[in-house]
Order: C-alpha cells, then structure tokens, then sequence
C-alpha cells in the first residue's frame, strides 16, 4: 500500500512542478547534494575526502521533447567536464529517458553516444540507470549498440524482474548495479511479494559476485551487507571485485563505517531541483527509508507517513496559492 502511494506521487507532475519551486522549504537539501553542479563537486569532494567515491544523477522526469532532452544532455556533459576537472572521484549516472528515449530512439542513442564518448576520453565511466518494464529492453537496446564502440559503460539489473536472471548472465562482463526495483511493475513480469523479491536480490548478488566483472550492491539493509561480508569472505572475492552504494542522506554513519572498514563505497549523487520523484521512488523501493530521513526533512513532531503525505498536500496548496 505504501509502495503504490509513493509511486502515484512519484508520477504526479503536478507534485514534481511544485516541488520545483519549494523543494528547499521543505528540506530537500537533506536528499540532493545541491541544484547545481558546483554544489554537487562541493559535496563529492567531501565524501571523496573520506574514500567514498560517487556517481552522479542530473535528476530529471517526465522529458517528452526534444528541447528538454538537449538541455538534460547539456548539463550531463557539463558534470562530465567538472569530474574531469576538478579530479574528484566520481562517474555518471543517467537515465534514457532523460535523453529522449520516450521521444525518438535514433534521437536518444545520438544524444548517449555524445555523452558516452566524452566520458570515453577522459576515463568515466556512465551507468544506465534502468526504469520501468515498458523501457527496459529500449534500454538494454541502447546498452548493446553503444558497447559495440566504448567499454565504459554498465547497466543496472532489478531484482522484480523474472527476466533478471537471463539478463544478469548475458551481461555478467559489465559492471553492473543490483537493486531491487522502485517502481509498480504487473505480476506478469515481475515478483510483487517482498519475499520473493528480497531472494531473488540476494541471488543475483551473488551470482554476479561468483561470475560477473565488477558488482555494485545498492541497498540500505544492513542484514544484506552483512550476508556479502560473508559470503565474500566465504569464497576468497576479493574487495576490488565489489562495492556497496547508498543514497546521498541515506544512513551516513554506516556509510563511513563501511569506507573505513576498507570496503569500496559509492554514493549516489543526485543534484537538480527536479528531486521529487527520484525521492518518491526511493521511498516506494524501501519504506523503511523514510525512517533514515525523515527527521531531516519534516518537523521532528511530525509522524513520518504523514510527513510524506503532508509535503504533497503542501505542495499543491504553495502552487495553487500562487496561481
């Protein structure tokens, strides 16, 4: 029940309009690094100091033209350069249908190649961030063409998905991200019970950490990180074979403790003032990560489900009070 109400907000662009214009009011600095790049190498560097690297998300939704899709791959090449610049240790993350995937797909290959290549050149690494079932294989599409040229890119696999197993064979050579998936798939192509869900996560883990180049774990589960502590130690990976990702504002201490313990980290980035429905989605993945930001972002008072849907509410009545 949960998940829906996170996902509905998520995909409500009417919140995502007003979230824009008073997502400070309502403490999102707490869940994005900043509205503009130079925030963003200003956070990067902070965690670099403490040997956490990241990857980086120009957050954007709902871009059907192509004016939207240019100015998004714009200001991906432009964090392309500041991560060059600026030395920081960090890569890209995006999603296609930022770049137009949604409008023409020679158009969004056209605009990925563009990025990709001048990420080739200086060493950067892009992951495709993948979305819902109906753009999933697009994207897969997208990946397989583009590797036929460059080698720094990977993808992410979702542990919802019946295919996953398929898909995290074929592409077991890539580095990979595994998640478990935050958006409302239809039980015909995916797990919806959270058991099921969280086995198949734990297998793919390990599969890809037996078989696969360079494994990313993203979670916030603390009894998922602990099981990959022993089973890497269980069967000699070594720690340059794996890393754990985290959300940025998402269990900080634990983020530290894993760095300094000698694991490879990475948080994730995102930047932008269109943060709503990256945020909605990631409560929608986890519920529980409510808990983790909760008193950051409302009232201290405030009961953390209600503080949820008090921020909708009080985004439609900023916006309407405006008009």
């Amino acid at each position: 029940m949960l998940k829906d109400l996170f996902i509905g907000l998520s995909q409500n662009q009417f919140l995502n309009s007003a979230a824009k214009k008073y997502g400070l009011k309502l403490g999102a600095q707490s869940v994005v690094a900043g509205t503009n790049i130079e925030e963003a190498i200003v956070k990067i560097k902070e965690l670099n100091a403490h040997g956490i690297a990241c990857t980086v998300d120009n957050l954007g939704e709902f871009v059907n033209q192509k004016e939207d899709a240019t100015a998004a791959k714009e200001q991906i090449l432009a964090v392309v350069e500041a991560i060059h610049e600026h030395e920081v240790d960090a890569h890209i993350s995006l999603k296609p249908s930022q770049l137009g995937l949604d409008i023409d797909y020679s158009f969004c290959l056209e605009n990925l190649k563009e990025i990709v290549s001048k990420a080739h050149e200086y060493g950067i690494f892009i992951n495709f961030d993948m979305e819902d079932h109906g753009r999933l294989q697009p994207s897969f599409d997208l990946l397989d063409e583009l590797s036929k040229s460059y080698d720094n890119i990977g993808t992410v696999i979702q542990a919802y998905f019946y295919r996953a197993i398929e898909d995290i064979e074929k592409y077991k050579n890539y580095r990979l991200r595994i998640v478990k998936g935050a958006y409302k798939e239809p039980a015909e192509v995916a797990y919806t019970a959270k058991e099921e869900i969280d086995s198949n996560y734990i297998k793919l883990i390990e599969y890809h950490l037996l078989h696969g180049k360079f494994t990313s774990i993203a979670t916030h589960d603390h009894h998922v990180i602990n099981h990959v502590k022993k089973f890497v130690k269980e069967h000699d990976i070594p720690n340059d074979q794996f890393e754990f990702q985290m959300l940025y504002g998402f269990r900080k201490e634990m983020q530290l403790e894993l760095a300094k313990e000698g694991y490879n980290f990475t948080t994730y980035i995102p930047f932008g003032d269109d943060w709503y429905g990256y945020y909605m989605r990631r409560l929608a993945e986890r519920p529980q990560n409510i808990n983790l930001v909760a008193k950051q972002v409302f009232n201290k008072k405030t009961n953390t489900i209600l503080g949820v849907a008090a921020g909708a509410f009080l985004l439609g009545r900023l916006s309407k009070k405006k008009k």
